[in-house]
Protein backbone atom coordinates (compact mmCIF):
# COMPACT_ATOMS: atom_id res chain seq x y z
CA UNK A 1 0.00 0.00 0.00
CA UNK A 2 1.51 3.38 -0.76
CA UNK A 3 1.40 6.34 1.55
CA UNK A 4 0.31 9.56 -0.34
CA UNK A 5 0.87 13.04 1.05
CA UNK A 6 -1.71 15.24 -0.27
CA UNK A 7 -0.21 18.20 1.11
CA UNK A 8 2.32 18.89 -2.13
CA UNK A 9 2.25 22.04 -3.90
CA UNK A 10 -0.14 21.61 -7.25
CA UNK A 11 1.25 20.10 -10.18
CA UNK A 12 -0.45 20.71 -13.61
CA UNK A 13 -0.34 17.75 -15.30
CA UNK A 14 -2.51 15.98 -18.51
CA UNK A 15 -5.28 13.19 -17.87
CA UNK A 16 -4.34 9.48 -19.15
CA UNK A 17 -6.23 6.72 -18.24
CA UNK A 18 -4.31 3.97 -16.01
CA UNK A 19 -3.55 0.91 -17.50
CA UNK A 20 -6.80 -2.14 -17.24
CA UNK A 21 -6.18 -5.23 -15.70
CA UNK A 22 -4.53 -2.32 -11.97
CA UNK A 23 -6.18 -1.51 -9.44
CA UNK A 24 -5.49 1.36 -6.53
CA UNK A 25 -4.03 0.39 -3.09
CA UNK A 26 -3.56 4.02 -1.34
CA UNK A 27 -3.39 5.44 1.87
CA UNK A 28 -4.24 9.23 1.76
CA UNK A 29 -4.79 11.93 3.91
CA UNK A 30 -6.81 14.83 2.13
CA UNK A 31 -6.00 18.76 3.54
CA UNK A 32 -8.27 19.62 6.45
CA UNK A 33 -12.17 20.59 5.88
CA UNK A 34 -12.95 24.05 4.11
CA UNK A 35 -16.22 24.64 5.65
CA UNK A 36 -14.67 23.74 9.29
CA UNK A 37 -12.17 26.28 8.49
CA UNK A 38 -13.74 28.99 7.60
CA UNK A 39 -15.97 28.53 10.36
CA UNK A 40 -13.20 28.73 12.78
CA UNK A 41 -11.42 31.32 11.05
CA UNK A 42 -14.74 33.65 11.77
CA UNK A 43 -15.01 32.19 15.30
CA UNK A 44 -11.12 32.69 16.76
CA UNK A 45 -11.12 36.02 14.45
CA UNK A 46 -13.71 37.21 17.05
CA UNK A 47 -12.94 35.85 20.13
CA UNK A 48 -11.15 37.59 23.04
CA UNK A 49 -7.65 35.92 23.40
CA UNK A 50 -5.22 33.81 21.23
CA UNK A 51 -6.35 31.04 19.75
CA UNK A 52 -5.08 27.88 17.94
CA UNK A 53 -6.19 25.99 14.81
CA UNK A 54 -4.70 22.52 13.90
CA UNK A 55 -5.38 21.51 10.25
CA UNK A 56 -6.43 24.58 8.83
CA UNK A 57 -7.25 24.28 5.13
CA UNK A 58 -4.87 26.39 2.79
CA UNK A 59 -6.77 27.31 -0.08
CA UNK A 60 -8.29 30.66 -2.01
CA UNK A 61 -11.08 30.96 0.02
CA UNK A 62 -9.55 30.09 3.13
CA UNK A 63 -6.57 33.03 2.26
CA UNK A 64 -8.72 35.20 1.71
CA UNK A 65 -10.84 35.20 4.40
CA UNK A 66 -7.88 35.58 6.75
CA UNK A 67 -6.65 38.38 4.47
CA UNK A 68 -10.29 40.33 5.26
CA UNK A 69 -10.53 39.41 8.46
CA UNK A 70 -6.87 40.53 9.18
CA UNK A 71 -8.13 43.77 7.43
CA UNK A 72 -10.54 44.20 10.48
CA UNK A 73 -8.09 43.66 13.18
CA UNK A 74 -7.31 39.79 13.79
CA UNK A 75 -3.77 38.72 13.67
CA UNK A 76 -3.06 35.31 12.06
CA UNK A 77 0.29 33.60 12.84
CA UNK A 78 1.29 30.09 11.17
CA UNK A 79 3.44 27.71 13.19
CA UNK A 80 4.28 25.05 11.57
CA UNK A 81 1.00 23.09 11.01
CA UNK A 82 -1.07 25.12 13.20
CA UNK A 83 -2.71 28.91 12.91
CA UNK A 84 -2.62 30.85 15.90
CA UNK A 85 -5.28 33.39 15.59
CA UNK A 86 -5.40 36.87 17.72
CA UNK A 87 -9.21 38.11 18.06
CA UNK A 88 -10.96 40.99 18.07
CA UNK A 89 -13.18 40.69 21.03
CA UNK A 90 -16.06 40.78 18.94
CA UNK A 91 -15.43 44.38 17.88
CA UNK A 92 -13.99 44.02 14.17
CA UNK A 93 -12.80 47.63 13.19
CA UNK A 94 -14.18 48.50 9.45
CA UNK A 95 -11.98 48.84 6.46
CA UNK A 96 -12.32 50.18 3.27
CA UNK A 97 -12.72 47.39 1.12
CA UNK A 98 -12.68 43.24 1.27
CA UNK A 99 -12.52 41.12 -2.03
CA UNK A 100 -13.29 37.51 -1.65
CA UNK A 101 -12.61 36.30 -4.80
CA UNK A 102 -14.94 33.68 -6.01
CA UNK A 103 -15.59 32.36 -2.26
CA UNK A 104 -19.05 32.38 -1.56
CA UNK A 105 -18.81 31.30 2.00
CA UNK A 106 -16.03 33.82 2.44
CA UNK A 107 -18.03 36.78 1.40
CA UNK A 108 -21.29 35.96 3.68
CA UNK A 109 -19.38 35.43 6.01
CA UNK A 110 -17.82 38.72 6.03
CA UNK A 111 -21.24 40.57 5.61
CA UNK A 112 -22.17 39.26 8.96
CA UNK A 113 -18.81 40.03 10.27
CA UNK A 114 -18.42 43.78 8.64
CA UNK A 115 -22.16 44.54 10.24
CA UNK A 116 -20.33 43.94 13.67
CA UNK A 117 -18.41 47.27 13.36
CA UNK A 118 -20.61 50.94 13.08
CA UNK A 119 -18.20 51.92 10.25
CA UNK A 120 -18.66 51.16 6.71
CA UNK A 121 -16.82 48.06 4.97
CA UNK A 122 -17.53 47.12 1.33
CA UNK A 123 -17.29 43.58 0.62
CA UNK A 124 -16.66 42.72 -3.04
CA UNK A 125 -15.76 39.46 -4.87
CA UNK A 126 -15.22 38.28 -8.63
CA UNK A 127 -17.51 38.52 -11.36
CA UNK A 128 -19.18 35.03 -10.70
CA UNK A 129 -20.22 36.35 -7.33
CA UNK A 130 -21.30 39.67 -8.49
CA UNK A 131 -23.78 37.10 -10.32
CA UNK A 132 -24.34 35.06 -7.05
CA UNK A 133 -27.15 35.67 -4.15
CA UNK A 134 -26.24 37.52 -1.41
CA UNK A 135 -29.71 39.82 -1.11
CA UNK A 136 -31.12 37.34 1.28
CA UNK A 137 -28.55 37.29 3.46
CA UNK A 138 -27.89 41.30 3.09
CA UNK A 139 -31.82 41.52 4.14
CA UNK A 140 -31.28 39.24 7.45
CA UNK A 141 -28.55 41.24 8.57
CA UNK A 142 -30.94 44.46 8.28
CA UNK A 143 -33.82 43.03 9.85
CA UNK A 144 -31.68 42.72 12.40
CA UNK A 145 -30.66 46.51 12.83
CA UNK A 146 -27.30 46.79 10.34
CA UNK A 147 -27.59 48.61 6.98
CA UNK A 148 -26.54 48.36 3.87
CA UNK A 149 -26.08 49.98 0.43
CA UNK A 150 -25.08 48.57 -3.09
CA UNK A 151 -23.11 51.26 -5.56
CA UNK A 152 -22.78 49.10 -8.52
CA UNK A 153 -25.51 47.38 -8.89
CA UNK A 154 -28.87 46.53 -6.55
CA UNK A 155 -29.20 43.61 -4.75
CA UNK A 156 -25.81 42.16 -5.71
CA UNK A 157 -22.09 42.70 -4.94
CA UNK A 158 -20.65 45.11 -3.94
CA UNK A 159 -22.15 45.86 -1.02
CA UNK A 160 -21.22 47.86 1.94
CA UNK A 161 -22.14 47.13 5.50
CA UNK A 162 -22.66 48.92 8.57
CA UNK A 163 -23.66 48.06 11.94
CA UNK A 164 -24.57 48.16 15.02
CA UNK A 165 -26.01 44.78 14.71
CA UNK A 166 -28.36 44.39 17.47
CA UNK A 167 -29.67 41.10 16.65
CA UNK A 168 -33.07 39.83 18.27
CA UNK A 169 -35.96 37.34 16.77
CA UNK A 170 -35.89 36.66 13.07
CA UNK A 171 -38.39 34.03 11.00
CA UNK A 172 -36.47 32.52 8.12
CA UNK A 173 -37.72 30.65 5.06
CA UNK A 174 -36.22 28.62 2.39
CA UNK A 175 -33.08 30.41 1.55
CA UNK A 176 -30.32 29.77 -1.59
CA UNK A 177 -27.89 28.84 0.94
CA UNK A 178 -27.49 27.79 3.92
CA UNK A 179 -24.29 30.05 4.98
CA UNK A 180 -26.90 33.23 5.02
CA UNK A 181 -28.16 31.81 8.21
CA UNK A 182 -24.63 30.04 9.15
CA UNK A 183 -23.29 33.34 8.75
CA UNK A 184 -25.71 34.92 11.29
CA UNK A 185 -25.09 32.23 13.66
CA UNK A 186 -21.34 32.69 13.85
CA UNK A 187 -21.66 36.50 14.92
CA UNK A 188 -24.52 35.97 17.15
CA UNK A 189 -22.46 36.25 20.49
CA UNK A 190 -21.47 39.38 19.13
CA UNK A 191 -24.47 41.34 18.66
CA UNK A 192 -26.62 43.53 21.41
CA UNK A 193 -29.49 41.07 21.76
CA UNK A 194 -28.72 37.52 20.57
CA UNK A 195 -29.97 35.98 17.40
CA UNK A 196 -33.28 33.76 17.84
CA UNK A 197 -34.19 32.72 14.48
CA UNK A 198 -37.43 30.43 14.11
CA UNK A 199 -37.30 28.35 10.89
CA UNK A 200 -40.49 28.61 8.76
CA UNK A 201 -39.78 25.93 6.15
CA UNK A 202 -37.10 23.35 6.45
CA UNK A 203 -33.82 24.78 6.49
CA UNK A 204 -32.09 24.58 3.04
CA UNK A 205 -28.61 22.24 3.55
CA UNK A 206 -29.90 21.71 7.58
CA UNK A 207 -26.99 19.58 7.59
CA UNK A 208 -24.51 22.52 7.10
CA UNK A 209 -26.58 24.20 10.00
CA UNK A 210 -25.70 21.42 11.88
CA UNK A 211 -22.18 21.68 11.01
CA UNK A 212 -22.24 25.12 12.25
CA UNK A 213 -23.64 24.29 15.78
CA UNK A 214 -20.95 21.87 16.06
CA UNK A 215 -17.97 24.65 15.37
CA UNK A 216 -19.71 27.08 17.67
CA UNK A 217 -19.39 24.03 20.24
CA UNK A 218 -15.82 23.63 19.87
CA UNK A 219 -15.46 27.18 20.48
CA UNK A 220 -17.49 26.63 23.64
CA UNK A 221 -20.16 29.23 22.10
CA UNK A 222 -23.66 27.60 23.95
CA UNK A 223 -26.21 27.11 21.11
CA UNK A 224 -29.77 26.64 22.02
CA UNK A 225 -31.36 24.08 19.57
CA UNK A 226 -35.24 22.97 19.22
CA UNK A 227 -36.35 20.60 16.52
CA UNK A 228 -39.40 19.50 15.17
CA UNK A 229 -41.37 16.53 13.76
CA UNK A 230 -39.28 14.88 10.40
CA UNK A 231 -40.52 12.63 7.36
CA UNK A 232 -40.39 9.50 8.17
CA UNK A 233 -37.58 7.70 7.72
CA UNK A 234 -35.37 11.28 7.12
CA UNK A 235 -32.57 11.22 10.26
CA UNK A 236 -30.05 13.64 8.27
CA UNK A 237 -27.95 15.90 10.67
CA UNK A 238 -30.35 19.35 11.22
CA UNK A 239 -33.44 17.57 9.74
CA UNK A 240 -35.84 19.59 11.57
CA UNK A 241 -35.07 22.34 13.02
CA UNK A 242 -37.35 24.57 13.92
CA UNK A 243 -35.09 26.91 16.15
CA UNK A 244 -31.63 28.26 16.80
CA UNK A 245 -31.32 30.60 19.67
CA UNK A 246 -27.69 31.88 20.53
CA UNK A 247 -27.64 34.69 23.24
CA UNK A 248 -24.60 37.56 23.75
CA UNK A 249 -21.98 36.08 25.65
CA UNK A 250 -18.32 36.12 25.85
CA UNK A 251 -16.30 34.43 22.78
CA UNK A 252 -13.30 33.07 24.48
CA UNK A 253 -9.57 31.55 22.63
CA UNK A 254 -9.74 28.08 22.32
CA UNK A 255 -8.15 25.49 20.30
CA UNK A 256 -9.59 22.91 18.16
CA UNK A 257 -8.59 19.93 15.29
CA UNK A 258 -9.93 20.91 12.09
CA UNK A 259 -10.58 17.17 10.44
CA UNK A 260 -9.82 16.15 7.08
CA UNK A 261 -12.23 17.87 4.72
CA UNK A 262 -14.81 14.63 3.56
CA UNK A 263 -15.73 17.10 0.58
CA UNK A 264 -11.91 16.20 -0.80
CA UNK A 265 -12.25 12.69 0.10
CA UNK A 266 -15.06 11.75 -2.31
CA UNK A 267 -12.31 12.20 -4.87
CA UNK A 268 -9.91 9.14 -3.78
CA UNK A 269 -12.96 7.50 -3.04
CA UNK A 270 -14.37 7.45 -6.59
CA UNK A 271 -11.62 6.77 -8.19
CA UNK A 272 -11.42 3.33 -6.45
CA UNK A 273 -14.55 3.15 -7.30
CA UNK A 274 -13.88 3.72 -11.13
CA UNK A 275 -10.61 1.38 -11.14
CA UNK A 276 -11.42 -0.95 -8.15
CA UNK A 277 -9.51 -1.82 -5.43
CA UNK A 278 -8.59 0.47 -2.37
CA UNK A 279 -7.98 3.61 -0.54
CA UNK A 280 -7.95 4.14 2.96
CA UNK A 281 -8.86 8.08 4.53
CA UNK A 282 -6.60 8.62 7.62
CA UNK A 283 -8.18 10.50 9.83
CA UNK A 284 -11.72 10.55 8.46
CA UNK A 285 -14.84 9.41 10.11
CA UNK A 286 -17.18 7.10 8.53
CA UNK A 287 -20.13 9.21 9.65
CA UNK A 288 -18.63 12.37 10.40
CA UNK A 289 -20.75 16.01 10.95
CA UNK A 290 -19.51 17.42 7.37
CA UNK A 291 -22.32 16.87 5.24
CA UNK A 292 -20.44 15.83 1.94
CA UNK A 293 -19.41 12.31 4.10
CA UNK A 294 -23.18 11.37 3.37
CA UNK A 295 -21.42 10.58 -0.19
CA UNK A 296 -19.98 7.62 1.81
CA UNK A 297 -23.13 6.13 2.58
CA UNK A 298 -24.27 6.16 -1.17
CA UNK A 299 -21.63 4.71 -2.47
CA UNK A 300 -21.56 2.18 -0.33
CA UNK A 301 -25.67 1.61 -1.83
CA UNK A 302 -23.63 1.84 -5.01
CA UNK A 303 -22.04 -1.05 -4.22
CA UNK A 304 -18.65 -0.19 -2.25
CA UNK A 305 -17.69 -1.39 1.06
CA UNK A 306 -17.03 0.94 3.25
CA UNK A 307 -15.85 1.11 7.21
CA UNK A 308 -14.35 3.20 9.53
CA UNK A 309 -10.43 1.64 10.92
CA UNK A 310 -8.94 2.29 13.84
CA UNK A 311 -5.14 2.20 13.74
CA UNK A 312 -2.92 0.75 16.48
CA UNK A 313 -2.25 4.31 17.89
CA UNK A 314 -5.74 5.39 18.50
CA UNK A 315 -6.45 7.43 14.91
CA UNK A 316 -9.14 6.83 12.46
CA UNK A 317 -9.72 6.10 8.80
CA UNK A 318 -12.57 5.47 6.39
CA UNK A 319 -11.85 2.27 3.73
CA UNK A 320 -13.08 1.89 0.61
CA UNK A 321 -12.93 -0.75 -1.35
CA UNK A 322 -15.24 -1.34 -4.41
CA UNK A 323 -15.00 -3.78 -7.32
CA UNK A 324 -16.68 -2.52 -11.00
CA UNK A 325 -19.28 -1.87 -11.96
CA UNK A 326 -21.21 0.04 -9.57
CA UNK A 327 -24.31 -0.04 -9.61
CA UNK A 328 -27.14 2.47 -10.96
CA UNK A 329 -29.56 4.43 -7.73
CA UNK A 330 -31.77 7.01 -7.40
CA UNK A 331 -30.57 9.66 -4.50
CA UNK A 332 -31.95 12.49 -3.16
CA UNK A 333 -28.35 15.24 -2.44
CA UNK A 334 -29.91 18.17 -1.18
CA UNK A 335 -28.12 17.14 2.46
CA UNK A 336 -24.75 16.67 0.48
CA UNK A 337 -24.90 19.06 -2.05
CA UNK A 338 -20.69 19.47 -2.87
CA UNK A 339 -20.72 15.74 -3.60
CA UNK A 340 -23.29 15.86 -5.84
CA UNK A 341 -20.80 16.93 -8.67
CA UNK A 342 -18.61 13.31 -8.21
CA UNK A 343 -21.62 11.53 -7.51
CA UNK A 344 -22.92 12.55 -10.77
CA UNK A 345 -19.95 12.00 -12.80
CA UNK A 346 -19.65 8.62 -11.17
CA UNK A 347 -23.11 7.61 -12.06
CA UNK A 348 -22.26 8.01 -15.56
CA UNK A 349 -20.05 4.90 -15.14
CA UNK A 350 -22.90 2.29 -13.50
CA UNK A 351 -24.62 -0.44 -14.39
CA UNK A 352 -27.76 2.23 -15.46
CA UNK A 353 -29.63 5.26 -15.26
CA UNK A 354 -29.81 7.24 -11.95
CA UNK A 355 -31.67 9.72 -11.17
CA UNK A 356 -30.48 12.57 -8.75
CA UNK A 357 -32.44 15.52 -6.63
CA UNK A 358 -32.31 17.57 -4.89
CA UNK A 359 -29.56 19.63 -6.63
CA UNK A 360 -31.63 23.35 -6.69
CA UNK A 361 -28.68 25.07 -4.85
CA UNK A 362 -26.29 23.70 -7.66
CA UNK A 363 -27.51 26.21 -9.90
CA UNK A 364 -25.98 29.07 -7.99
CA UNK A 365 -22.47 27.59 -6.74
CA UNK A 366 -18.79 28.80 -8.71
CA UNK A 367 -20.56 27.54 -12.08
CA UNK A 368 -24.63 26.37 -12.61
CA UNK A 369 -23.32 22.79 -11.76
CA UNK A 370 -26.32 20.98 -13.07
CA UNK A 371 -25.36 22.87 -16.60
CA UNK A 372 -21.99 22.04 -16.38
CA UNK A 373 -21.69 18.43 -15.79
CA UNK A 374 -24.29 18.10 -17.92
CA UNK A 375 -22.30 19.22 -20.78
CA UNK A 376 -19.16 17.31 -19.51
CA UNK A 377 -20.42 14.12 -19.65
CA UNK A 378 -22.65 15.17 -23.09
CA UNK A 379 -19.18 16.37 -24.88
CA UNK A 380 -17.60 13.21 -23.82
CA UNK A 381 -20.56 11.04 -25.80
CA UNK A 382 -23.15 10.43 -22.29
CA UNK A 383 -26.65 11.54 -21.95
CA UNK A 384 -28.19 13.69 -19.47
CA UNK A 385 -31.77 14.61 -18.71
CA UNK A 386 -31.63 17.32 -16.48
CA UNK A 387 -34.34 20.05 -14.83
CA UNK A 388 -34.33 23.00 -12.21
CA UNK A 389 -33.21 20.49 -9.65
CA UNK A 390 -32.44 17.19 -10.94
CA UNK A 391 -30.43 15.02 -13.57
CA UNK A 392 -30.81 11.86 -14.93
CA UNK A 393 -27.54 10.16 -15.26
CA UNK A 394 -27.20 7.20 -18.39
CA UNK A 395 -24.10 5.15 -18.46
CA UNK A 396 -21.74 6.38 -20.27
CA UNK A 397 -20.25 4.86 -24.29
CA UNK A 398 -17.50 2.01 -23.57
CA UNK A 399 -16.00 4.02 -26.27
CA UNK A 400 -15.90 8.04 -25.11
CA UNK A 401 -15.33 10.75 -27.87
CA UNK A 402 -12.38 12.26 -26.76
CA UNK A 403 -13.05 16.03 -25.06
CA UNK A 404 -11.99 18.71 -23.59
CA UNK A 405 -13.96 19.35 -20.15
CA UNK A 406 -14.63 23.03 -19.70
CA UNK A 407 -14.32 23.58 -16.11
CA UNK A 408 -16.33 27.26 -15.74
CA UNK A 409 -13.87 28.29 -13.13
CA UNK A 410 -15.35 25.87 -10.76
CA UNK A 411 -12.90 23.66 -8.57
CA UNK A 412 -15.10 20.57 -8.87
CA UNK A 413 -16.14 20.36 -12.03
CA UNK A 414 -12.59 19.92 -12.71
CA UNK A 415 -11.45 17.40 -10.00
CA UNK A 416 -14.29 14.73 -10.77
CA UNK A 417 -13.73 14.62 -14.40
CA UNK A 418 -9.66 14.49 -13.69
CA UNK A 419 -10.96 11.17 -11.44
CA UNK A 420 -12.99 9.82 -14.60
CA UNK A 421 -10.07 10.82 -17.02
CA UNK A 422 -8.02 8.72 -14.86
CA UNK A 423 -10.67 5.45 -15.69
CA UNK A 424 -11.38 6.48 -19.31
CA UNK A 425 -9.91 7.42 -21.94
CA UNK A 426 -10.15 10.42 -23.91
CA UNK A 427 -10.36 12.85 -20.90
CA UNK A 428 -8.51 16.24 -21.03
CA UNK A 429 -9.36 19.41 -18.31
CA UNK A 430 -9.40 23.05 -19.25
CA UNK A 431 -7.92 25.27 -16.56
CA UNK A 432 -6.67 22.68 -14.28
CA UNK A 433 -5.60 25.71 -12.10
CA UNK A 434 -9.02 26.33 -10.15
CA UNK A 435 -8.58 23.24 -8.10
CA UNK A 436 -6.48 25.72 -5.75
CA UNK A 437 -9.76 27.25 -4.41
CA UNK A 438 -10.23 24.16 -2.25
CA UNK A 439 -7.42 21.78 -2.79
CA UNK A 440 -4.58 23.40 -4.45
CA UNK A 441 -2.10 20.08 -4.13
CA UNK A 442 -5.10 17.92 -5.45
CA UNK A 443 -3.20 17.54 -8.85
CA UNK A 444 -0.07 16.30 -7.01
CA UNK A 445 -2.38 14.14 -4.98
CA UNK A 446 -3.88 12.38 -7.67
CA UNK A 447 -0.70 11.61 -9.75
CA UNK A 448 0.57 10.07 -6.58
CA UNK A 449 -2.65 8.09 -6.21
CA UNK A 450 -2.86 6.94 -9.82
CA UNK A 451 1.07 5.59 -9.06
CA UNK A 452 -0.66 3.39 -5.94
CA UNK A 453 -1.87 0.76 -8.01
CA UNK A 454 -1.18 -3.09 -7.94
CA UNK A 455 -2.36 -5.74 -10.55
CA UNK A 456 -5.55 -6.77 -10.16
CA UNK A 457 -4.28 -10.65 -8.67
CA UNK A 458 -2.54 -9.21 -5.91
CA UNK A 459 -3.30 -9.77 -3.03
CA UNK A 460 -1.78 -6.69 -1.11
Amino acid sequence: MTNVDAARPALVRCIEALSTGTRLAARVRVPGSKSLTNRHLVLAALANGTSTLRGVLHSDDCDRLIAALGAMGAVFEPVGDTLRVTGVGGQPRATHRVDLGDGGTPTRFMLAVAALSEEETEIDGSARMRERPIDEGVDMLCALGASARFPRAPRALPVVMRGPLRGGRLEVGRTASSQFVSALMLVAPSSELGIDLHFTDEPTSAAYLALSVEALASAGINVEVAYGPTPLGVSAPGAGLRRLTILPQPSRAYNVDIEPDASSAVYPAALAGLVGGRVELDGLSRRGAQPDAWFFSDLALRGAVVEELTRPDGSIATRVTCARPLRARDADYARAPDAAVIAMVLAACADGPSLFTGLETLRVKESDRIATVAAGLRALGGHVETGADWARIYPLPERLQPASIATANDHRIAMAFAVLGSARTGVSIEDPGVVSKSWPGFWDALDLLRRAVVPENDPS
